[in-house]
């Protein structure tokens, strides 16, 4: 553990920032999940003369943005606040990255895309269509502490008490758009006398959390000796610190019946401790992928994301004769397909920029209060076949479902594994998942087109918050459209045409026949049953 820590503290220190001024990161190990602790035999600390009750910075008001109007320093494809503002000029870059051949997992940009499209490609194989707008991706080694990485989902039920420590890179106190999380650092739940009740970790992400009864209780946060604790209470309770920078404590916490998922620590490099350096541990590759061919269906996406630039590598000439595109790469399969350098991709979008000013990708509604209703879930499986299996579990410290996906050999079918994202070693977790069912047209056995085309839409299910709601996609003109002539997103929809409310962040989108069905397995775990369209090869 301690040589990640070196090279995490140096490469700080010799500011090996990206372009954005964020860290590089390091891929994490495993976790210790939430454990009742003895108190008669186990305590981090002696018993002290309990705390003040902590009085809560102010919390903000929850909003929705959208479908048609958004802050122009938001992101109108997450519902959140960007790190660079005139990042949002640039049109989208649309990516087509592989799944298979296995060898292109883990794929490297996943956790900067806003939107990721997952659909079929014949063979019983899926690809993705990412959209990179508002950030770029970046490679980084992220902070890391003394302890593992919780690596469960937390999906327990009742009152959660928790939040996120997070690399306050500033050093400001206020958690910043692209302020990356703080993975392996323990965390200790107390009474209010100081006595040991639980244990935890943070995720990769940098969130952690606690199921408790109602009561008085104390956060204790163990850092690295190389680390500090930023300033606290700066601003609302959603954004900043609530940690003592000296003991390393919050105040006393009262809990009576909802949770709490605000309570952060900022933690900052010390100037005071420089640890060695380990020359082993490399930054990842700056680059996104890997990139295959492009589909046919992506006449219609091109159109959605107007004036977008999307790459791949080759087509089927009778695909690349309907789809546009203002970049390829070289086709190969080694390694899944070939990698996109992020150097090369930015000269791209600033090309394209310049070529193309005039887009609004506005189409959606977020919101942070989820919607009433809801059905509980806290697993959605996909089945595309046998050897191309995943899941989606929901995490409530996070908030945000984490992606599992199988290696796509027989001798493990159906074991799955975490998916992290290449370029920094993250957990890939999304705060949306959307199960949408389209009309699938089989044009020759290899080449399926998938009908989005405009004033079409369909049945879709909805999964935020750790619920799942009803409702449609819609490729119907709006309004907006209609007067200007220009596309638009997918937009969602309630049964009674009304916006649905997704959740503020990343969504993930999958695209399945209209003959596929979603399967009710056991209480709370729902599977998602891929049938190919008729004609298709099937491998």
């Amino acid at each position: 553990m301690m040589r990640k820590l070196i090279l995490l503290l140096v490469f700080l220190l010799v500011a090996c920032t990206n372009g954005n001024g964020n860290p590089q990161s390091y891929p994490i190990e495993s976790n210790i999940t939430p454990t009742i602790v003895s108190t008669a035999t186990v305590s981090t600390a002696t018993a002290t003369t309990p705390l003040e009750t902590a009085t809560p910075q102010p919390l903000p008001t929850p909003v929705t943005y959208g479908p048609d109007e958004i802050p122009e320093d938001y992101n109108p494809l997450t519902g959140q606040p960007v790190s660079d503002p005139a990042r949002l000029e640039y049109p989208a870059i649309l990516l087509s990255v592989s799944h298979f051949p296995p060898a292109a997992r883990p794929q490297a940009g996943f956790s900067f895309t806003p939107f990721v499209y997952e659909y079929y490609i014949t063979e019983g194989s899926t690809r993705h269509l990412a959209v990179v707008y508002g950030e770029f991706p970046a490679p980084e080694i992220p902070l890391h502490g003394d302890c593992e990485v919780r690596a469960e989902p937390l999906t327990e039920t009742g009152t959660i008490l928790g939040n996120r420590v997070w690399h306050d890179q500033n050093r400001n106190g206020i958690q910043d758009p692209r302020e990356g999380g703080i993975g392996g650092i323990c965390v200790n739940l107390l009474n209010e006398s100081g006595t040991l009740l639980q244990q935890t970790t943070t995720d990769s992400n940098g969130y952690y959390g606690f199921r408790i009864p109602a009561g008085r209780y104390i956060i204790e946060f163990e850092k690295p000796d190389w680390l500090e604790f930023t300033r606290k209470n700066i601003q609302d309770e959603a954004t900043d610190s609530d940690v003592d920078q000296a003991s390393g404590r919050m105040d006393v916490i009262e809990v009576t019946r909802s949770s709490l998922l605000f309570w952060d620590a900022g933690l900052v490099p010390s100037s005071n401790i420089t640890p060695t350096p380990d020359p082993g541990v490399e930054l990842p590759a700056a680059e996104v992928g890997p990139i295959r061919s492009g589909r046919i269906f992506y006449k219609y996406m091109g159109s959605m994301y107007q004036d977008s630039c999307l790459i791949y590598a080759s087509a089927d000439p009778a695909v690349l004769r309907e789809i546009p595109g203002c970049a390829t790469v070289a086709h190969t399969d080694t390694g899944g397909g070939a990698m996109l350098p992020i150097e090369r991709m930015a000269r791209i979008s600033e090309q394209n920029r310049d070529f193309n000013p005039n887009f609004n990708y506005t189409s959606n509604l977020f919101s942070d209060e989820p919607p009433s209703g809801g059905e509980p879930v806290t697993e959605l499986h996909e089945y595309w076949g046998l050897l191309n299996q995943s899941k989606w579990t929901y995490d409530v410290a996070s908030e945000s479902w984490w992606r599992y996906v199988d290696e796509s050999r027989m001798e493990t079918a159906g074991e799955l594994h975490p998916t992290v994202d290449r370029l920094n070693g993250r957990q890939l977790q999304f705060e949306n998942v959307i199960l949408m069912f389209a009309e699938h047209i089989v044009i020759r056995p290899t080449i399926v087109d998938i009908n989005l085309s405009p004033g079409n839409e369909g049945n879709a299910y909805l999964f935020r918050d750790g619920k799942m709601y009803k409702i449609k996609w819609s490729t119907v003109a709006n309004e907006y459209q209609q007067t200007t002539g220009r596309g638009r997103p997918i937009q969602f929809i309630n049964p009674d045409g009304t916006p649905a409310a997704l959740k503020p962040g990343k969504t993930w989108v999958i695209i399945h026949s209209l003959q596929s069905y979603l399967e009710d397995l056991k209480s709370g775990i729902f599977r998602a049953h891929f049938i190919p369209p008729a004609g298709s090869k099937l491998n």
